[in-house]
């Protein structure tokens, strides 16, 4: 028997929780992120031949530094590099929740979107064509309902592929602005030296063109001696070169 982690994501009020708690029962425990407040729960669910590893990361909005729970919810997914990257998204509010599974996208392709309250979006008479978003995210997609325990073992043979490797992703890359591709491509090579292969530089050097501050922190305390003092001036290139 395998075993795979599984890092739960989405926006508050998703059922996210709801579906980790469906799948892991009483096989959880909670505790703190290391040096910060947020609680973290874990739990372990099993599918046909293989054991999971389910971390229910804090429900957000974005994967940027605007609080300790995207900080943290961020950090797991690029340093702890989960198996699967489950994104929940609420079937009535796609449009809204899409965000985030664009920014899970852009630091991994390991990712199963999970479009859940599927019988609250039928009420309301919306129709949501799995295959289409699919293809357009590159990942696969299932449709569920946690609460009415509608589509799990879908949901479980998705995740199953993506975790065993039977799935090859080509996740939608975002193509943004002239000024901010020429940035991104002037810190490229620096955060490519840098980080290597093992972290996701694209999306790194989008985040360093923000200033994003905390990131930086992250990254120097997540890869130990190795030097990465010289992105800041690398930063004040490519924001120059946005401008």
């Amino acid at each position: 028997m395998n075993r795979y982690t599984v890092a739960f994501a989405g926006n508050p009020n998703t059922g996210k929780s709801t579906l980790f708690n469906l799948l892991t029962g009483l096989r959880q425990h909670t505790g703190n992120w290391a040096g910060k407040t947020v609680i973290t729960a874990e739990g372990e669910f099993t599918h046909k031949n293989n054991t999971y590893l389910a971390v229910d990361l804090p429900g957000t909005y974005s994967l940027y530094s605007n609080s300790a729970d995207e900080e943290a919810a961020r950090d797991y997914i690029i340093f702890e590099q989960p198996d699967v990257t489950l994104v929940v998204l609420d079937a009535t509010s796609l449009e809204r929740n899409l965000n985030l599974a664009l920014q899970v996208l852009e630091i991994t392709g390991r990712a199963v979107v999970c479009i859940n309250l599927i019988d609250e979006a039928k009420k309301l008479g919306i129709d949501i064509n799995l295959k289409a978003i699919s293809k357009r995210l590159g990942v696969p997609v299932a449709a569920i309902s946690a609460r009415s325990e509608i589509g799990i073992e879908a949901l479980l043979d998705q995740i199953e592929r993506v975790a065993t490797g039977a799935y090859t992703a080509e996740p939608l890359r975002i193509t943004y602005s002239d000024e901010i591709e020429q940035g991104i491509a002037a810190l490229l090579p620096m955060v490519e030296q840098t980080v290597g292969s093992r972290y996701p530089a694209r999306w790194i050097a989008l985040r360093l063109l923000d200033g994003d501050e905390s990131l930086l922190a992250s990254l120097k305390a997540n890869m130990g001696q190795r030097n990465i003092s010289g992105s800041k001036g690398v930063v004040s290139h490519g924001v120059t070169a946005c401008h």
